[in-house]
C-alpha cells in the first residue's frame, strides 16, 4: 500500500498546485485565450467530453498491451518484437521530453505575460530540467540503496556455509563471527533480485514523470474553448499516450509486479490525462493559461517533468538496452532497434506541431 499511497500523494499534490494557479482573473489581454477566430464553447465542450473517453481508451490500450504477453507471445520480453517496440516507445518518451515538455516550459517561463523580468533574464527551464535529471539520478540511487539494505538485513550469513551455488565474478561483503570482513561471491538469486529492484524503480519513477506532464497537458486542453485547437490535440495525445503507455507497460512486465500493483499503475497512467481534461473543463471559467501564476507553476512542473523524462529515456531505457548483452550480441537486432528509436522520435516530433 505504501507505493499506492505515494502515487495518490503525487496526484493530489500536482492537482492542488495547478488548482492554485487557476485562481486568476481574466482582466487583461494576456489572460485571454488566443483562439485565432475559432471560438465555440459548446462545440469545444463536446470535443473535450469525447476526448476524455478516447484518450482513456488509447492510454489503457497502450499500457495494457505489453501485459498480455501470454495472449500475445510476440510481445513477451524474450522476443525480438518486444525489444523493437520498446525502442520505439523510448524514442517517443525522449521526444516528449525534448520536443514537447521542455519547449512548453520555456514558453511559459519566458512569456511576456509575466510581470517580473527575472524569469526572462535567466534560462530557468533548462536549469530546472538539469537539476531534475540529477535529482532523478539521486532519487534512484538512494532508493536502490535503501532496497539493497533491506534485502541484506534479511540475510543472516552462517560462517562456513557452502558457496557452490554462488555466481562467479560477483562479490558481496559479509561479517563473520570473528569480526573480520569476508568477501564472498553473491548468489545468482541476489543478482536477479538486484536487477528486479532496479526495473521496479525505473517503472515507478518513469510513471511519476509521465503523470506530471499528463495532468498539465490535460488541463490545458480542458480549459481551451477553441475546437480548432482541440481536434488535432486529441489525435496527437492519443498517439502520445498509446506509445508512451507501451514503453511504461514494457517496464512493468520486466518489473514482474503482482497483479494488484500492475492494476494500480495502469489506472494512474490511464486516468491522469482524462482527469486533467475534466479538471480543465471544471475550471474553464476561471482558468487562464496565460495568467502569471499559471505560467510559473506549469512552467516549473514541465521543466521538472522534462528533465525526468529525458534522463529516464536516455539512461534507463535506451542506454540500458543498447549497452545490454542482448543487443550487443546481435548487430541486426540493434539496427532494427535504432531504426525504431528514430521513428519514435520523428513521429513524436511531428506531433509537436499540434501538442
Amino acid at each position: 500500500m505504501g507505493r499506492a499511497n505515494l502515487f495518490f500523494a503525487v496526484i493530489l499534490f500536482f492537482s492542488l498546485a495547478i488548482s492554485m494557479a487557476t485562481a486568476q482573473e481574466k482582466s487583461n489581454e494576456c489572460a485571454r485565450e488566443s483562439t485565432n477566430g475559432c471560438y465555440n464553447k459548446s462545440e469545444a465542450l463536446k470535443l473535450k467530453i469525447i476526448a476524455i473517453f478516447v484518450i482513456l481508451a488509447a492510454s489503457t490500450a497502450g499500457i495494457a498491451l505489453p501485459l498480455f504477453s501470454n495472449v500475445l507471445p510476440a510481445l513477451a520480453p524474450d522476443k525480438k518484437l518486444f525489444v523493437v517496440v520498446k525502442a520505439f516507445a523510448s524514442g517517443v518518451i525522449l521526444s516528449t521530453g525534448f520536443m514537447h515538455v521542455l519547449p512548453d516550459s520555456i514558453n511559459s517561463l519566458q512569456s511576456k505575460c509575466l510581470s517580473s523580468s527575472v524569469w526572462r533574464e535567466f534560462p530557468f527551464s533548462t536549469f530546472i530540467a538539469m537539476v531534475s535529471s540529477v535529482g532523478t539520478l539521486m532519487m534512484e540511487s538512494l532508493w536502490m540503496a535503501v532496497q539493497h539494505r533491506r534485502q541484506q538485513a534479511k540475510v543472516d550469513p552462517i560462517e562456513g556455509e557452502e558457496l557452490s551455488s554462488a555466481a562467479p565474478g560477483t562479490l558481496v561483503h559479509v561479517h563473520g563471527h570473528d569480526h573480520f570482513l569476508a568477501v564472498l561471491p553473491a548468489s545468482k538469486d541476489e543478482v536477479l533480485d538486484g536487477t528486479l529492484r532496479r526495473y521496479r524503480v525505473i517503472a515507478q519513477v518513469l510513471e511519476m514523470g509521465i503523470v506530471v506532464h499528463s495532468i498539465v497537458i490535460g488541463l490545458s486542453m480542458g480549459a481551451s474553448q477553441s475546437p480548432c485547437t482541440i481536434r488535432p490535440l486529441v489525435a496527437a495525445l492519443c498517439f502520445h499516450q498509446f506509445f508512451e503507455g507501451m514503453g511504461l507497460g514494457g517496464c512493468l512486465v520486466q518489473a514482474e509486479y503482482k497483479t494488484r500493483m500492475k492494476l494500480i499503475m495502469v489506472f494512474f497512467f490511464s486516468v491522469t490525462t482524462p482527469l486533467g481534461v475534466a479538471l480543465g473543463i471544471g475550471l474553464s471559467n476561471i482558468y487562464s493559461d496565460n495568467s502569471p501564476t499559471a505560467l510559473i507553476v506549469i512552467g516549473i512542473l514541465n521543466a521538472c517533468s522534462s528533465g525526468l523524462l529525458i534522463y529516464m529515456a536516455l539512461v534507463n531505457l535506451l542506454a540500458a538496452d543498447f549497452m545490454g548483452s542482448r543487443l550487443q550480441a546481435s548487430i541486426n537486432l540493434q539496427g532494427w532497434a535504432y531504426l525504431a528509436v528514430l521513428l519514435g522520435m520523428a513521429g513524436m516530433s511531428v506531433m509537436s506541431k499540434w501538442a
